[in-house]
């Protein structure tokens, strides 16, 4: 990690990752990359279904390769870079036949090593795999929910599930949640983990970094008028005045069940995550 001289307020907590030390380019591979339209928390209609979000520094799309279609055709690391998309980096890989693609940098890989999806690669870190070939115990991410579906599950920072049993066509995988859940053994999922697992200890130091990457100010509730917020009002700091948290539609929330009671995927969760 990087801290840096406290020539202000800010830059005294401010604390990043040491990119230098990491990535290997600057710029991204042109022909992967294009722009891309972004929503700010805003659905079709415009109306904004997730607060918070807007402005912030443009960004170039990268596509990223979740599906690895290419099997049996090994691919070897030509740089690690980082995307201003997603939490962890990406690494251009060059396939045997010509052709190269983004991946997900999985931890501890370095230019020049090489990965392989097959159902008979060997089990080292980026090498991709169906389920049923891995064996308990192993860390994985880039998890798929259906066979042939790309990878869904698993794909932020630092982050991996285990695998913890194979049965009656299906393997039990705990989750980086804690959620222990049935995933299809045909199902495919690479060896390792996600890189940069330092991104849970960056400080960003003040709003501005905030606004930056498009997060726009959070405001308390307490802080408004009545007539924006269940707990506004009142003369000087009050308490929250109602007996259960409310959002500031008065919906009940904090510890109130939200999933559906007929969710598809019910029976294939074990344990649902703690907390």
């Amino acid at each position: 990690m990087k801290t840096y001289r406290p020539t202000t307020k800010s830059r005294r907590h401010t604390i990043t990752i040491n990119y230098r030390a990491v990535l290997t380019a600057a710029e991204p591979h042109k022909p992967l990359t294009f722009g891309r339209k972004r929503y700010m928390g805003r659905n079709k209609a415009g109306r904004i279904t997730v607060r918070h979000k807007g402005g912030g520094s443009k960004r170039l799309y990268r596509e990223i390769d979740f599906r690895y279609d290419k099997i049996n055709i090994p691919a070897r690391i030509e740089t690690i870079e980082y995307d201003p998309n997603r939490s962890g980096f990406i690494a251009l890989v060059l396939y045997a036949d010509g052709e190269r693609r983004y991946v997900l940098a999985p931890k501890g890989l370095k230019v020049g090593d090489s990965l392989m999806a097959s159902a008979e690669a060997d089990l080292t870190t980026g090498n991709r795999l169906p389920l049923a070939k891995i064996p308990v115990g192993s860390f994985v991410y880039n998890l798929e929910v259906k066979p042939g579906g790309g990878a869904k599950l698993v794909r932020s920072a630092g982050n991996f599930a285990q695998v913890l049993s194979n049965d009656a066509g299906y393997t039990l995988i705990k989750m980086p949640s804690s959620e222990t859940r049935k995933i299809d053994d045909q199902a495919w999922a690479s060896i390792g983990s996600v890189s940069n697992e330092e991104n849970k200890l960056i400080k960003l130091g003040k709003a501005g970094r905030s606004r930056w990457l498009g997060i726009r100010p959070t405001v308390r509730g307490s802080a408004m008028n009545p007539v924006d917020h269940p707990y506004g009002g009142g003369e000087g700091r009050q308490g929250r005045g109602t007996r259960r948290p409310k959002t500031m539609w008065g919906k009940i929330t904090g510890g109130r069940k939200t999933r559906r009671p007929k969710k598809y995927s019910n029976h294939l969760i074990i344990s649902r995550r703690s907390g």
